[in-house]
């Protein structure tokens, strides 16, 4: 037997337990977001609270939840305020509605929309979506899906890993082993050291069995410990962020509005929490003036911990901003004219405008609002949607959302005694290069909530 040396260059993703957690904070809708740094402030005694009116720019004030942001000028908002450009966050949630977050089996709907699968495929999807229940796994065997189409088993297989790739990460599992698999592969950990411990040794890991899973994979303890605490981070039941809560107000996170000849984006911080490290605490662990060495660790691991949550609560920030001013870029008809030019928008154009993963850009829309005081409130997810294609390819495409607009407009605009059928509606979007069924203008007409025909009719 030859022995020899072979060197190999590789590289390889290390999600620690903090990145996930970043990852975490990013989806976050804006009332758990206060909720958790809430939590942090409990916890970690370098952290402290302080009132909105000190300024976030000088050294000895505050860090607030963006310290180094640039995006928003503060006078300039006070200025808007006060002339009654903008209202304060109080004053946007008094007068929106109040609305339902949205549920898991609505998010994955809008991610197979905006999909490529084909028109048979999506059929798949949706049954495969329509079994699974509210913790996110599906609740249904594969061969019971395989029953409910006239597909092979493979074509249901492919359409099915396409819908465990969808957010959020784990969806679609059978269960918690498969599950949390799907997890470490979309943090690129596939075959890694968590990626072997979730595949064959999960009931040792429920046990806490650390040694045993060490002595037969021959690895350190100590890394098998890092590994758990990556596995620990995941979500055993991925719709969580999705449970149905009781109606609640609507806060928005970035205002769009018209502002001295151009549309601005600003984040709305109204309520919201802000932070600082205590700068007595700062200085002692800046000196290392602490003598005892079990105070010293203590407080370092503290001071850590508060930098890394301002820095992930910066980077939650700009990364939502980010996103909203994409959006703005490429929805400034919608803003300037109307809801009837919303255009098709997908993840992927935003994603390479903002050099972001498309999964990013998808954890950024959930649940998070814009509001604008021409157009009202909306979910970020309401700006993108595919494209229906007009008769001809002559005109640009028009999404769903521009569609009801123009029926609206024509029934606004109809006889009152006479009203049109949802055929005479058909032939008039078709007069606009628009082909559409008249049970789809049925079915956009009822989300209206406008009457058919003959309840429309008026009385001579």
């Amino acid at each position: 037997m030859k022995l020899q040396m072979d060197m190999r260059l590789s590289q390889r993703l290390v999600m620690t337990p903090q990145l996930q957690q970043s990852i975490k904070l990013l989806q976050m809708s804006r009332l758990e977001l206060e909720q958790t740094v809430s939590e942090y402030l409990v916890e970690n005694p370098l952290l402290e609270e302080v009132e909105p009116d000190v300024s976030a720019e000088d050294e000895t004030s505050p860090v607030s939840l963006d310290p180094n942001s640039q995006s928003i000028d503060w006078q300039g908002w006070s200025n808007m305020r006060q002339s009654g450009y903008v209202a304060s966050g109080d004053e946007v949630s008094r007068n929106q509605r109040v609305a339902t977050e949205t549920t898991l089996e609505e998010h994955l709907l809008w991610q197979l929309n905006l999909s490529a699968l084909t028109d048979e495929e999506k059929s798949i999807a949706q049954l495969i979506i329509g079994n699974i229940d509210e913790r996110g796994y599906l609740c249904c065997s594969l061969e019971d899906v395989v029953a409910g189409t006239s597909v092979s088993p493979e074509s249901v297989g492919v359409v099915f890993r396409q819908v465990q790739g969808f957010d959020p990460p784990g969806v679609a599992a059978r269960d918690l082993r498969e599950c949390l698999l799907i997890q470490a592969e979309s943090l690129g950990l596939s075959h890694s050291l968590v990626w072997i411990i979730i595949d064959r040794f999960l009931p040792h890991l429920e046990r806490k069995k650390y040694k045993a899973i060490a002595k037969v994979l021959g690895v350190g303890l100590h890394e098998i410990s890092h590994a758990v605490k990556i596995i620990e981070g995941m979500e055993p039941r991925p719709g969580r962020p999705f449970y149905n809560v009781d109606n609640q107000a609507i806060i928005p996170d970035v205002i769009v509005m018209w502002f001295e000849g151009k549309w601005h984006v600003l984040r709305n911080d109204d309520g919201l929490p802000r932070i600082r490290i205590q700068p007595k605490y700062q200085a002692l662990v800046a000196k290392g003036s602490v003598e005892a060495k079990e105070t010293q660790i203590y407080l370092g691991e503290k001071m850590r911990l508060a930098r890394w949550l301002v820095r992930s609560l910066d980077q939650r920030n700009k990364t939502i901003m980010r996103v909203a001013e994409s959006i703005l870029k490429f929805q400034e008809p919608f803003f300037s004219k109307g809801r009837e030019y919303l255009k098709p928008l997908v993840l992927r154009q935003v994603a390479d405008d903002v050099s972001m993963h498309e999964s990013t850009v998808s954890r950024v829309t959930v649940n998070k609002y814009l509001y604008s005081p021409q157009r009202g409130m909306f979910s970020l997810k309401h700006f993108f949607s595919g494209g229906i294609a007009r008769m001809g390819g002559e005109l640009p495409d028009v999404t769903p959302e521009t569609v009801r607009e123009m029926i609206r407009k024509i029934i606004a605009e109809e006889n009152t005694y006479h009203p049109l059928s949802d055929q005479e509606i058909v032939n008039r979007l078709s007069q606009q290069k628009v082909a559409f069924a008249r049970r789809t203008v049925a079915k956009y007409r009822t989300e209206l909530r406008i009457a058919p025909a003959n309840q429309r009719k008026v009385a001579f």
